[in-house]
């Protein structure tokens, strides 16, 4: 492009007159010309009319971004003038037309592609990261909701983590709408998909200490997570259950993972029933959610139980020792009696009165196998033994001296 003014007008001109291919052209051209050009810069470019062309593209997207014609394009054009260094102006122009709302709905339309709505947060990120007051001017336009809901809808990996980064920038620095951010991760955790379950989890480890206090709401979705198949979804649960260890929730989420220890019957059914439902789930002898959260409590317990004498005592106190024994005579699942082993292992070298009361519950030999191979012994039990553990009635008040 030619910055002498004659040059422009001829432009502006071929723009006004010309069909969707030649706005096409026109765009791919300045896109090519024109990457992380500044402000000034560009107003150079178009001899001071920068402002016009910007409007005209402003105006082509609000026509037409219901169709899908050259969407991406016409977003990327306008990221170009949006993200300029010292182009505030521009970006002034590009609200006071409405541009926000536009892009934000584009994030909600079904029949738009991925790449127009990876290339809308794009655009909406260089909004967001030039100052507070756009971040709640987003706030105010619904932008939580629509970029949350991309987030859990979209199929395309890009367009996600851009939807996960954009969260988190509107919850940085941003006190009026952080608690609508922190919620609305919150409600992702329950996403049907695992890539948003996995990024929510990640992102809330990343604005919980920015909000400072936790939603008591958060205990049953990041538990709920504990019965993923998918190993990146589990791990993110975990470490995020070991963040929340530091807030109010504690005591909510020990009681909560004691209890998976001991599925209700009416648990176990549902469990069965969602997996014949459900027809990406692995076919070949898949578990069952619901044993896979228990095995992944009985892990989460014992990780929990080492990080803190105060932790430990009041899993004790909550009959983590009883749910464990009970979970280790699950023969239906390997992984629930082999992490429950190991888990148990820990109260009772840990605490005498544990290990007197085990031995008594177990009786000598089979308390003895339990010592030798507490990750191993399922492969070897009885379905006598498995009895003794399933019907235990362990009660342990609990615990306060530890075993050197």
């Amino acid at each position: 492009m030619k910055n002498d003014q004659a040059a422009v007008t001829k432009l502006l001109q071929t723009w006004d007159r010309g069909s969707k291919t030649t706005r096409a052209k026109i765009l791919q051209e300045f896109i090519n010309e024109n990457q992380n050009k500044t402000g000034p810069a560009l107003e150079l470019e178009f001899a001071y009319s920068a402002s016009l062309f910007l409007t005209r593209l402003t105006a082509w997207l609000r026509l037409t971004y219901m169709m899908g014609s050259y969407v991406k394009l016409q977003l990327q054009a306008i990221t170009i003038f949006v993200g300029a260094s010292s182009g505030h102006k521009f970006l002034a122009e590009f609200l006071e037309v409405g541009g926000v709302l536009t892009v934000l709905e584009i994030l909600g339309l079904k029949q738009a592609k991925e790449e127009d709505k990876a290339q809308a947060l794009k655009l909406l990120m260089h909004v967001v990261n030039s100052g507070r007051r756009y971040k709640e001017l987003v706030c105010e336009s619904f932008g939580i909701r629509a970029v949350a809901e991309c987030l859990a809808k979209s199929n395309s990996e890009e367009t996600q983590d851009y939807a996960r980064n954009l969260l988190q920038q509107l919850a940085n620095g941003n006190p009026k709408y952080e608690a609508q951010v922190y919620k609305a991760l919150i409600a992702l955790l329950k996403s049907a998909s695992p890539k948003a379950q996995q990024m929510a989890a990640q992102t809330l480890r990343i604005v919980q200490p920015v909000v400072g206090t936790a939603n008591p709401t958060i205990v049953d979705p990041v538990l709920m997570l504990l019965k993923s198949l998918h190993l990146e979804v589990q791990y993110e649960a975990c470490e995020l259950i070991k963040d929340l260890m530091s807030y109010d929730v504690r005591y909510s989420l020990l009681q909560g993972l004691v209890a998976l220890l001991k599925p209700t019957k009416d648990e176990i059914r549902e469990s069965a029933d969602s997996l014949i439902a459900d027809p990406d789930a692995p076919q070949l002898q898949a578990p069952l959610p619901v044993f896979v959260q228990q095995a992944a409590a009985a892990k989460m317990i014992g990780i929990l139980a080492k990080e803190s004498p105060e932790i430990s005592e009041a899993l004790v106190q909550l009959r983590a020792t009883h749910g464990l024994l009970y979970a280790m005579g699950n023969t239906q699942h390997a992984d629930s009696q082999r992490q429950a082993g190991i888990t148990l292992e820990f109260f009772v070298r840990s605490y005498p009165l544990i290990n007197e009361k085990v031995k008594e519950a177990l009786g000598d030999t089979f308390y003895e196998e339990f010592l030798a191979h507490p990750d191993t012994m399922y492969v070897n039990m009885t379905p006598i033994q498995a009895d003794v553990l399933v019907s235990n009635k362990l009660n342990i008040a609990g615990v306060m001296e530890v075993q050197e």
